[in-house]
């Protein structure tokens, strides 16, 4: 053999080598990453990502996330202090079991439900809000997520903070909402269209009504039915608003959701739905005996064996605040202060709100019928819920900035309807 045909042997061995390098590479980095996202699930407890999620803080890629709980509900987890315990302090409040004050109990029907908070078995400084996910009852869920009002930024905002808000949209105080995202089921390709929050802020005065005409599009044309019913529910909440002086929402959204399916086939498929089927575990969820989770401190399902049940019926927000601040002390979130409360920033008429015993809301659930199957519930076409609300204040005036940013929606909504 020559010396020429030694180097290409050479070569191809060594270009052989490196192949079977990368892939063994690859194969170790996939089982790697398999391992991580295994050991993710054991300690979420079966909870997963929220798939439909069209907005906001997603798990995975930022440092707060949502999950989707083997029951059904929602999990958001608290943002850092002091958005996160005075989102916690919103949803105590209205949620109180001991509260009477109408406006707020008439607020509960524009939120959604909201079953105390919840934390991992082995991550007591991970806190979540338990809600109700306001999609499951729909077969193809349509969703828009729309930030409300003339400023997406609060009062208590430093300028640096304001000034990057006006970047992201100037033209949020003319016309008072922003889209920050969608998901369109189309009925001519059996998909989905999804827009994010860019799509929004590209949509201007001129070209905001047909930006909104799109979520209403199903591919063969513009649900009017589903736009009628978003109106009157949007017309509720403008009511609630003009009605009350008490509070102020800032950077808050309004979720939007309507069936995607026409309605012969949703109805078929709701029909044709077993409660054995919808009922049965998802996958990941613990068995009988592995602690699945502290809803409201109270251990739902728990073993005995372990010492882990938990007898108390819950803790007081300010502990569960000094749970979640630890938490955030030992590196979960060094770059953000730790302060709850400052000199300029008054949360005092908040305080009243916390029960006199000093424990979170009782767990709801068992008073909900949230267990019964989507399949089993009347059929409700559109809901529009208000979320986000970790930039609520004490007030003692109308929320203007609000109220305009709904009736300029309402403006295009009908504007869409009546074309």
């Amino acid at each position: 053999m020559t010396t020429q045909h030694q180097i290409v042997d050479s070569s191809l061995t060594l270009g052989q080598n490196q192949i079977v390098s990368c892939d063994s590479d690859r194969s170790a980095s996939e089982k790697e990453k398999r391992k991580s996202q295994d050991e993710s699930q054991k300690h979420l407890n079966g909870c997963v990502p929220l798939s439909h999620q069209v907005a906001g803080h997603k798990y995975g890629i930022d440092k707060v996330g949502i999950l989707q709980h083997p029951d059904g509900t929602v999990l958001k987890q608290l943002q850092p202090p002091p958005r996160g315990p005075r989102e916690l302090q919103f949803y105590s409040m209205v949620y109180d079991e001991h509260c009477c004050d109408p406006v707020l109990l008439d607020l509960q029907m524009h939120l959604p439900k909201y079953y105390g908070t919840w934390t991992p078995a082995d991550a007591p400084n991970d806190l979540y809000l338990k809600l109700d996910d306001v999609t499951r009852k729909f077969n193809k869920p349509c969703i828009m997520d729309v930030k409300i009002g003339q400023k997406s930024y609060d009062p208590y905002a430093l300028k640096e903070k304001k000034d990057q808000q006006i970047r992201k949209y100037p033209l949020m105080e003319e016309i008072g909402f922003l889209v920050l995202g969608m998901r369109i089921y189309l009925v001519n390709t059996d998909s989905y269209e999804t827009h994010d929050q860019h799509y929004g802020r590209g949509l201007i005065k001129e070209t905001i009504k047909d930006g909104l005409t799109k979520f209403f599009f199903n591919g063969n044309n513009v649900r009017k039915d589903a736009i009628t019913a978003s109106i009157q529910k949007v017309q509720k909440i403008v009511q609630w608003f003009e009605n009350q002086s008490q509070l102020h929402f800032y950077a808050s959204s309004l979720l939007f959701v309507y069936e995607g399916l026409p309605q012969q086939t949703a109805q078929m498929k709701r029909n044709a739905g077993s409660l054995a089927d919808v009922s049965a575990a998802p996958k990941g969820c613990p068995t009988d005996g592995e602690v699945l989770e502290y809803n409201n401190n109270v251990c739902v399902i728990g073993s005995m064996e372990n010492g882990r049940t938990m007898t108390s019926l819950g803790q007081s927000l300010s502990n569960m605040y000094a749970l979640h601040k630890k938490g955030c002390s030992k590196g979960h979130y060094n770059d953000v202060p730790l302060q709850i409360e400052t000199s300029e920033q008054d949360n005092s008429l908040w305080k009243r709100t916390t029960p006199p015993n000093g424990n979170d809301n009782k767990p709801q659930l068992e008073k909900e019928s949230h267990h019964m199957p989507a399949v089993m519930q009347r059929p409700n076409e559109v809901e529009v819920r208000m979320i986000d609300f970790a930039h609520v204040f004490p007030s003692n005036t109308k929320d203007e900035g609000y109220v305009y940013g709904l009736k300029n929606l309402l403006t295009v909504l009908q504007q869409i309807l009546n074309n």
